[in-house]
């Protein structure tokens, strides 16, 4: 069990420090706004830094369904365990996006812009295209998944465990390099739980002006990385690395 609430402290902690940078820099009338990407892209590296930090040792800090679905076709992870994690993954992104909610609760009425209030909870194309978006979050993600499987064997030898917090550091500058070089066109949600949890918290808060919670793209950051997730453990098994 405690595995389980470290998935959803975890994925807590980072959508407050990820989904609270974007909120920073896209909110009117923040200290932040208008900072821009490069402070965007830093701040989820680390979010990311601190979660794995903090929870590395109690369930693995995967914090991210991909990672868990990915580890489990590296024959790294039980599958037994991955809807547990996954839930927990789902019911810490929302309560992250809550409490970012309630951070800038006087930012929301100061910001006309439907679209900049949903970039807060979820992302969204730069250029809509089904196909090229759905591309673009399965390559982020085959990085991030690949990535973390050559970490996981570069600062933990090659035991079968879990990511540690030894490995929060990599993790973070991971993700850092996806959000600078490829979350340009879709704004690298590379997670199903960081974008899922909070489009529902967006969905059922009380948002002034918030407009609707774009579901009919919701599914390709859900879709896309889980396949970018098994693509990047079905490769790194094939290398036998």
């Amino acid at each position: 069990m405690s595995a389980y609430i470290g998935e959803v402290i975890g994925t807590m902690l980072l959508i407050i420090l990820g989904d609270g940078v974007v909120a920073n820099v896209v909110l009117g009338k923040t200290k932040g706004n208008s900072a821009g990407w490069i402070v965007i892209t830093t701040g989820w590296a680390l979010a990311v830094f601190v979660a794995v930090m903090v929870t590395g040792t109690i369930s693995g800090a995967h914090l991210n369904p991909a990672v868990t679905v990915g580890l489990a076709v590296a024959g790294s992870f039980s599958w037994g365990q991955v809807p547990g994690y996954i839930i927990a993954q789902l019911v810490g992104a929302f309560l992250g996006a809550v409490i970012v909610w309630l951070a800038y609760y006087q930012h929301w009425a100061a910001t006309p812009d439907p679209g900049s209030k949903l970039a807060v909870f979820s992302t969204g194309p730069a250029i809509r295209n089904t196909v090229w978006n759905l591309v673009t979050e399965i390559i982020g993600t085959f990085m991030l998944v690949f990535g973390v499987l050559g970490i996981r064997g570069a600062v933990m030898g090659t035991e079968a465990i879990d990511l540690g917090a030894l490995g929060a550091l990599p993790v973070a500058f991971l993700v850092w390099g996806i959000g600078l070089s490829l979350g340009g066109p879709t704004g690298y949600a590379i997670n199903p739980a960081r974008d899922l949890g909070p489009r529902i918290a967006h969905f059922l808060l009380p948002i002034p002006g918030k407009g609707g919670s774009d579901w009919g793209y919701s599914w390709i950051p859900v879709v896309g990385p889980i396949v970018g997730g098994i693509i990047g453990a079905l490769l790194w098994g094939i290398l036998g690395w």
